[in-house]
């Protein structure tokens, strides 16, 4: 009775570890995944028609089963039905609205997606999403007008544009260009009404420019802003780079960059230093400015010819194309972007307009290079300061001394480099330091602008 009480014991304890060991297996094996099919439907909400919505399901263990309906006013279309031979990973596909849609007129619609995947949880039913997502139908594209602008834009500089742009469902706002970069607008007297900033960049041999608008639901608006073109010819300087030179500047500067860290050939230090240092001084700058604040209103604005040193004289040209060549052989290149002035030693650096403070450090070839954000996408820039009063956060006011002129960075003398960018764009200082210029393509653009505004 004994050895038949154990066996039946033995029996009883192997079985229960069967069942656990079953739980184990059907609880960790990938056959019994419990991890439902994701869905992701391509579109934010809208539709317009014309682009097809993407649809894209994912499984682990491989769908078996999908189907796509589209309801619009209570009607159910049919997309996809679909029960697969082999079952898939990742099931893609572009789901087009049936002809029979274009005919209603409902601004609304739902999408609804249903998977099955291979797995065998459930009961060997596997497991099953249903996701709906419901879309705001949207065919009708933005209207964008071109109110007014600057006449004409120089190689190198800049132009002012105001336009209207209306849409019931409007995402974003922009004037692209022919090179591949947008300058951002910002909402102007009221809403529907933008103004920007742009620029023509010295290294583009030409320039157009397009007023850009696009609505939640993909459709697009352009229209041409139209500006008389001046390409303007800058100084081009051939440079002959000297051992003193090398020997000096260059193997001061190379001891600060890691860029240069055990480089001992002076030519190949000087390179690395003139365009790999420079480019990446000139990436933050460019980072540091293009920003714009494309959701504050802007009422007006005023700015004042620009004269940050006094009795500063001009020693270096804005983009002066250098080239540089080492016993007669041409080694490296750069373009200066900036405008150069000198006075005295250590002068004071003034600002003839309100600003934001964004950068107030150490930049490299730059030196101490203090930024100033005036608004509107507008910077400008102080570089090899040999001392600064101010720093990050700052609100600088009119007449406020900056700092004071130095030769910090790759200077060989006491001046300011002074620059101006528009959204990341080096742009002649001269324009924004010339009071006619101003006038012509700032203030009366703006006033003609509001005029045109009120008057709508």
């Amino acid at each position: 009775m004994k050895q038949r009480r154990d066996s039946s014991s033995l029996i009883t304890w192997i079985f229960f570890l069967s069942l656990i060991g079953g739980a184990i297996f059907i609880y960790t094996s990938s056959m019994f995944n419990r991890n439902a099919p994701e869905v992701k439907v391509d579109k934010d909400g809208y539709w317009n028609l014309k682009d097809p919505l993407h649809v894209n399901i994912k499984d682990q263990s491989g769908i078996v089963e999908y189907s796509v309906t589209l309801n619009v006013d209570n009607q159910d279309y049919v997309i996809a039905n679909e029960k697969l031979m082999k079952k898939e990973n990742n099931v893609s596909m572009d789901v087009t609205p049936p002809k029979q849609l274009f005919r209603l007129r409902s601004d609304k619609a739902k999408i609804t997606i249903t998977a099955r995947d291979a797995s065998k949880w459930n009961f060997f039913r596997g497991n099953v999403t249903k996701q709906e997502v419901n879309l705001v139908i949207d065919s009708k594209r933005p209207v964008v007008t071109d109110l007014t602008n600057s006449y004409a834009i120089e190689k190198g500089g800049s132009a002012l544009v105001i336009f209207k742009a209306s849409d019931e469902h409007l995402k974003s706002v922009k004037i692209s260009t022919n090179f591949g970069k947008d300058f951002y607008a910002q909402p102007f007297v009221k809403p529907g009404y933008y103004i920007a900033l742009i620029a023509w960049p010295i290294t583009q041999p030409n320039f157009r420019a397009t007023i850009v608008a696009e609505d939640m639901a993909g459709n697009k608006a352009e229209d041409y802003v139209r500006l008389y073109l001046v390409d303007r010819q800058y100084k081009v300087s051939n440079m002959e780079v000297k051992d003193a030179f090398l020997d000096g500047k260059i193997a001061q500067l190379g001891d600060e960059f890691p860029e240069t860290a055990g480089v001992s050939d002076k030519l190949e230090k000087f390179k690395l230093i003139n365009e790999t240092v420079r480019a990446k001084n000139e990436d933050l700058i460019h980072k540091i400015t293009s920003k714009v604040d494309q959701k504050k209103m802007i009422i007006d604005f005023s700015i004042k010819p620009m004269y940050p040193l006094v009795n500063g004289a001009p020693v270096a040209s804005y983009a002066d194309h250098r080239i540089y060549s080492y016993n007669g052989k041409v080694v490296s290149e750069a373009y200066h972007m900036g405008l150069d002035l000198a006075s005295v030693h250590q002068a004071d650096i003034l600002t003839q307009n309100p600003g934001h403070v964004v950068f107030a450090s150490y930049n490299g070839l730059y030196g101490n290079d203090p930024i100033i954000d005036h608004g509107l996408g507008l910077y400008t820039l102080y570089g090899h300061c040999s001392s600064l009063n101010i720093a990050v956060g700052d609100e600088v006011k009119p007449g406020q001394i900056l700092g004071k002129t130095g030769m910090t960075g790759y200077a060989m003398g006491d001046h300011l480099h002074f620059g101006v960018l528009v959204q990341g764009v080096e742009v002649r200082p001269e324009e924004w330091m010339d009071t006619r210029w101003m006038k012509l393509n700032i203030e009366d653009v703006i006033k003609d602008g509001k005029s045109i505004i009120e008057k709508q």
